[in-house]
């Protein structure tokens, strides 16, 4: 019996290399509203989650004119254009989520917007591998909340316990393993000590896909 029967992408850090662009992003419009050096928001704190998140905290410290909304549609704008020009999708991605995608259904599970996702999946014309994408801003609670993955796992119509979860941030496995899920953890963007929680810790893409291969296996071998 296969043991892993649809497989979840998680997509900054994991499909497109914008963990530093996101940053910069966020810079480019913390400088225009002149918070460049006195913002205080340590990014690293915010791996994995939201910008939802990260805003309200800078609402919260600063108390700008700005709404909410309008802070989020400022970044993104300035995230979309940036990915846009650089198309910083990680080195063997494509063709990997090519291949897999003839063998399981596939899903994005992402904290970003679906204007971002879907500027991202447009890069080498992705979105039509994925039968599911899935935003923070579908489920009542994201990562480290286990809601984003289930509602992905429903969509693709896989059990929690035969869906494989491939994530880079803390937040992220651990919303996984809350899930019920198989999680692989990769080291894009974090050292594998912080991503200990995972089920497995791999460093490259032809890893994963072998590690995959092991999964399904018969037990007995």
């Amino acid at each position: 019996m296969r043991q892993i029967e649809g497989i979840i992408f998680d997509m900054d850090g994991v499909i497109v290399d914008s963990e530093p662009r996101h940053q910069q992003a966020f810079n480019a419009v913390f400088e225009a509203m002149g918070y460049a050096d006195t913002h205080g928001m340590v990014f690293e704190d915010y791996l994995g989650r939201s910008d939802k998140i990260l805003w309200e905290d800078f609402i919260a410290k600063h108390q700008p004119q700005q709404t909410l909304q309008e802070l989020l549609a400022w970044r993104q704008e300035r995230f979309i254009e940036i990915i846009q020009q650089e198309q910083p999708l990680f080195k063997g991605i494509p063709k990997l989520i090519r291949s897999l995608a003839t063998q399981y259904p596939l899903a994005v599970a992402s904290g970003s917007l679906h204007p971002v996702i879907d500027a991202v999946l447009a890069l080498q014309d992705l979105r039509p591998y994925f039968s599911a994408v899935v935003s923070s801003c579908d489920v009542p609670h994201g990562k480290p909340n286990p809601d984003i993955f289930l509602k992905a796992a429903a969509e693709i119509e896989t059990s929690p316990e035969k869906t494989c979860v491939i994530e880079d941030s803390e937040a992220g496995v651990e919303a996984g393993v809350r899930a019920g899920m198989h999680v692989v953890a990769i080291t894009n963007s974090l050292p594998r000590e912080q991503l200990a929680a995972a089920h497995k810790i791999v460093d490259s893409y032809d890893e994963f896909r072998c590690y995959l291969q092991e999964l399904q296996l018969p037990a007995s071998v």
